[in-house]
């Protein structure tokens, strides 16, 4: 009968014994725990919880992160002559993509030895597939350029710059302006005549897209732009520090060239040549002022207002 076999050593039980060598304990509980923990690191002890209470007052002590100083994303030019043109006009690019067995023509050995000769463009051979589904199915000739993500400024690093050259701080800050065309010559302007930077809204707004660098002629590479989450509260932290905040409009109380205050510190804003600036920056600015035009035009193309304000402000400080 079961449990009843009168073999020897024959299991009755399902709980295991002892095992060999163990000193009739499991193998479990002969395992360490491995190295006591410092007494720092030890809940509840003493030096854990001054510890702890370092930690939460560094904490409080680290400054916040800056909203600006941010990174945009990396854009993908494509077609043989805007490749051309990019590397031409010293667009900054990583790297250069061309399709296996494509057509040597004269285009491509220009795009290859403008490449080339900047050393620092990877150059990448990839099948036609993959380049379609890399600019999801624009026409590209056989030929991208990846251009990489632009690094803005913080909005205090605009001021810092003109304080290191002792000067007084000239910023233009564009309101709905959505032409990256515009906002090239805009930053090709501020370079010429000796502002400090650009400052843009994030939303509804150009950013430093290839366009821009191509129309900025280069000057993108030492004027910095800065991209801001609001711009109306960016305009009052610039109040704040001293700058006086003069918006461009066609009706405007002042002229441009009767406003004393352009010889000091000062952010000119820029709005759209359509709807102008909007109503919180319209009413942020300190003074709002026009161009005389005795032509009788309505308005200007922001890229042209901005060269004349910007001219005005030189001629003044020099």
């Amino acid at each position: 009968m079961a449990g009843n076999s009168q073999r020897r050593n024959r299991r009755t039980s399902n709980k295991k014994g002892a095992q060999v060598g163990s000193g009739g304990k499991r193998r479990r509980g002969l395992e360490g725990k491995g190295p006591t923990p410092p007494a720092s690191a030890r809940k509840g002890h003493k030096k854990n919880r001054v510890a702890n209470a370092q930690a939460k007052q560094a904490a409080a002590r680290r400054p916040a992160p800056r909203r600006g100083g941010v990174k945009g994303t990396s854009e993908m030019v494509v077609g043989r002559n805007p490749v051309y043109e990019a590397l031409r006009d010293g667009v900054p690019a990583v790297t250069l993509y061309v399709q296996q067995y494509i057509d040597n023509d004269e285009r491509v050995r220009d795009v290859l030895k403008l490449a080339g000769d900047r050393g620092t463009i990877n150059l990448m051979e990839a099948p036609r597939p993959e380049l379609d589904r890399m600019t999801n199915g624009l026409n590209h000739q056989g030929l991208v350029l990846q251009v990489p993500p632009y690094e803005y400024a913080h909005p205090d690093d605009l001021l810092a710059a003109a304080d290191e050259n002792h000067e007084d701080p000239l910023i233009v800050a564009l309101d709905g302006v959505t032409d990256p065309r515009n906002l090239g010559a805009i930053v090709r302007s501020v370079s010429a005549f000796g502002g400090h930077g650009v400052v843009v809204p994030e939303r509804r707004a150009a950013g430093m897209t290839a366009g821009a660098w191509k129309s900025s002629a280069g000057t993108a590479a030492r004027t910095p732009v800065s991209r801001v989450t609001n711009l109306t509260r960016a305009l009052e932290g610039y109040q704040k520090a001293g700058l006086t905040v003069v918006g461009l409009a066609a009706d405007g109380e002042h002229t441009v060239e009767d406003l004393e205050e352009l010889d000091g510190p000062v952010v000119i804003v820029i709005g759209s040549e359509g709807k102008g600036l909007g109503r919180l920056v319209g009413e942020t600015c300190d003074y709002r002022v026009r161009i005389s035009m005795p032509g009788g035009a309505e308005s200007l193309n922001a890229g042209v207002a901005a060269g004349i304000v910007l001219y005005e402000v030189a001629r003044r400080r020099a």
